[in-house]
């Protein structure tokens, strides 16, 4: 047993105690403690038991940070009247996935395309971060309750955070769900980062048309190694609507609320993530979500969807070009960013204006030779709710003269991505003005649903 004294000079050990320094890492090798030895921490009264992980090499000098039985970490400030135990041996902390469960036949054919994201990571007790390391195999093994819904095809596409996705993997996650479409699939779910979900949904929603089948993008707030987790709850349930929906459309499955009650599948062009860490954090925007599942059984909640037909042939338009940038607008911005934009070869804009669709009248000499340098400069609303309405303010209307393309409800997001995906589709300019302003996948609302 060691109470803490304060010494000065002690330097991090690489290897022994990643993250450990100063204070922390001198009452640790007072007691002969190292990472992932079981220790035991009383303070103030209070008694702490769980194994010792490493830190964030940014962190400070003065705590340790236990994993606690519960599946929790908790971080314990050093004082000098804590006293530390050694009280077990090394714990390795690594996931080994159980054998994934018996396959049952007769059930729908679903393929699970993993590309990465919370939803397939764990912590790395080495760094004490998260990181993607968790294939769908390893996902349909740990959550056995797949195989009473149908068999599943586990693929891994990727295994990156959903930041680090680009347009190209786009085209890769619509290629491949091309193939297992082909192959016979009665729908595909693909497990994904949540930060970036809403664009791939929209990609997907763009370039897989006249789809055959649901395709549902699912993730995950919280890791699958915490018990708080949502990862199941919402795998579960997106892998059943891609077996058993009625619809055949691009869709997100996410948690209707911050309890397991109930999750909803939100149209993949009209979806955004709306909290950063809340498990009900996507929320459909100017419309309902197309269904609900709830104790296992999915109710619509819209009369105007795409119906689920085998016999529909798939056709693939998923090239998107990178030269479209998204545009803030805010007070005093520097109208000179959009010529430089259109210098390094920008050929389409999204501007994410003010209200109904404003930028600051300085702006417009830029916007002009850009629209007159063939670029399509497009407007959105940074408001959640409503639609552009450029008619009503003079601002508005000067833009309109100028060639802006007013979007209407159509997000900021979804209009990038879509604008990315009709650059695809031609060179010519005004075929691709048509691609955009043309409702293709539900993007434009007919009418705002009162919020």
């Amino acid at each position: 047993m060691s109470a803490f004294r304060k010494k000065s000079g002690v330097n991090e050990l690489s290897g022994k105690f990643p993250g450990y320094k100063g204070d922390a890492l001198q009452a640790l090798q007072e007691v002969g403690a190292e990472i992932e030895d079981q220790i035991r921490v009383t303070k103030n009264g209070l008694t702490y038991e769980g194994i010792l992980i490493p830190r964030s090499e940014h962190g400070d000098d003065k705590h340790l940070v236990l994993k606690l039985r519960s599946g929790y970490n908790i971080g314990i400030k050093i004082t000098p009247t804590t006293k530390i135990e050694k009280i077990g041996p090394k714990t390795e902390l690594t996931f080994v996935p159980p054998p994934p469960p018996e396959q049952k036949k007769n059930l729908p054919k679903v393929a699970l395309l993993s590309t990465g994201g919370t939803i397939a990571s764990r912590v790395d007790y080495r760094t004490g971060a998260v990181r993607p390391a968790v294939s769908a195999n390893d996902l349909y093994s740990i959550i056995p309750e797949l195989s009473d819904i149908a068999v599943i095809d586990a693929k891994i596409l990727f295994s990156l955070f959903s930041e680090d996705l680009t347009p190209d993997h786009w085209t890769k996650i619509a290629e491949a769900v091309a193939a297992h479409i082909a192959q016979g699939a009665d729908g595909v779910v693909i497990t994904h980062g949540t930060d970036t979900m809403a664009y791939t949904a929209a990609a997907l929603s763009f370039a897989l048309q006249n789809l055959p089948v649901p395709v549902v993008l699912v993730g995950a707030q919280r890791s699958e190694d915490r018990p708080s987790s949502d990862a199941a709850t919402n795998l579960i349930e997106g892998v059943l609507a891609a077996a058993k929906a009625p619809f055949a459309e691009v869709v997100v499955a996410m948690h209707e609320t911050i309890s397991d009650e109930s999750i909803v599948l939100h149209r993949g062009t009209k979806v955004r993530k709306c909290h950063t860490s809340r498990r009900d954090a996507f929320k459909s925007i100017n419309v309902d979500p197309i269904a609900r599942i709830k104790d296992g059984e999915i109710t619509l909640m819209t009369e105007d969807y795409s119906k689920r037909d085998r016999n529909r042939e798939l056709i693939m338009r998923s090239r998107f070009s990178w030269n479209v940038k998204l545009l803030k607008f805010y007070p005093g911005m520097d109208a000179e960013i959009i010529n430089l934009l259109v210098e390094k070869g920008c050929k389409g804009i999204v501007l994410e204006g003010t209200g109904l669709g404003h930028v600051s009248r300085r702006c417009f000499q830029s916007i002009r030779r850009a629209i007159e340098g063939n670029a399509i400069v497009a407007m959105t609303s940074q408001c959640i709710w409503g639609r552009v309405n450029m008619n009503v303010y003079e601002n508005g209307r000067d833009l309109l003269s100028l060639g802006v393309i007013p979007l209407s409800d159509m997000l900021p997001e979804t209009a990038f991505v879509k604008l990315s995906w009709a650059l695809g589709q031609s060179d010519d300019v005004e075929v691709t003005k048509n691609l955009l302003t043309n409702n293709i996948a539900h993007e434009i609302s007919a009418r705002t649903v009162k919020m």
